[in-house]
């Protein structure tokens, strides 16, 4: 039989009662707040980023460099600044339209919603994931799975399902979100059948504007070995007064 000393039994009834504690505090999120948490946490009120992208195949290995405005989440802007074929593409989304400026061509395009499933400039993103047309907010209806290790981090594992009214082409998108920071780690992406296509991991926690974030976020195709693509947040800036007439076509054209 063993005996515990008093200090051993205290220190055990301690932990306890944080434990319990902590475990209370959690229920009282929802998993709608909880989500709303780490999608305000990455973006802030505004926020303008210098981002790399890294596109990599079995043979072969692209690089792009972009920098993205948004505000809330009804504005965002995505300008290509490299390779030097791409340079001067843009992205607006408005609410809930999406457009795209082709400097070659000289045209503005609106994309359909149809359109924001597929592939954003060859990368294993869509154009969705990108621009960010549907809210992770307000598009979806969560609920919350539980709690669950991830990479030595206690996480929220959290189902999102798309409303019925929302042009989202995922059946379902299973996210973790830290516990401590609020930041999601990961998240994978199922199809009308049921079946995963792809998996994003977030790493390399850094403080970037002043607010810990994920600095590097790495999309992988399932069904694809040796795809991925890779979005490297070189700097970015939180708050910054941004006014919303910067977010027009016509500022497309003329971005630098």
């Amino acid at each position: 039989m063993t005996n515990h000393s008093p200090l051993t039994l205290l220190v055990t009834a301690t932990l306890f009662i944080f434990a319990s504690l902590s475990l209370q505090a959690q229920q009282n999120l929802t998993a709608k707040e909880i989500v709303k948490m780490a999608d305000e946490n990455m973006r802030g009120k505004t926020s303008v980023a210098d981002i790399d992208i890294q596109i990599i195949r079995p043979t072969w290995k692209r690089e792009m460099n972009m920098k993205a405005w948004s505000k809330g989440d009804d504005f965002s802007m995505i300008l290509v600044k490299s390779p030097a074929k791409e340079k001067g593409t843009a992205f607006l989304k408005r609410k809930k339209e999406v457009w795209n400026w082709i400097p070659s061509i000289e045209r503005t395009i609106k994309l359909p919603p149809s359109m924001m499933s597929q592939s954003w400039m060859g990368t294993d993103f869509t154009n969705d994931d990108l621009v960010k047309e549907a809210s992770a907010v307000e598009d979806y209806d969560h609920s919350l799975l539980g709690l669950e290790n991830l990479r030595t981090k206690e996480t929220y594992k959290i189902e999102m399902v798309p409303k019925p009214d929302a042009a989202i082409v995922w059946e379902k998108v299973i996210v973790w979100i830290d516990t401590l920071d609020f930041l999601q780690l990961k998240a994978e992406f199922y199809d009308e059948d049921g079946e995963l296509v792809n998996v994003m991991n977030t790493e390399d926690i850094k403080i970037l504007g002043g607010r810990k974030v994920t600095s590097k976020i790495e999309m992988l195709p399932v069904d694809k070995p040796g795809y991925k693509t890779l979005i490297i947040y070189r700097d970015i800036v939180f708050d910054k007064e941004i006014e919303d007439n910067f977010f027009t076509t016509r500022n497309m054209k003329q971005l630098k």
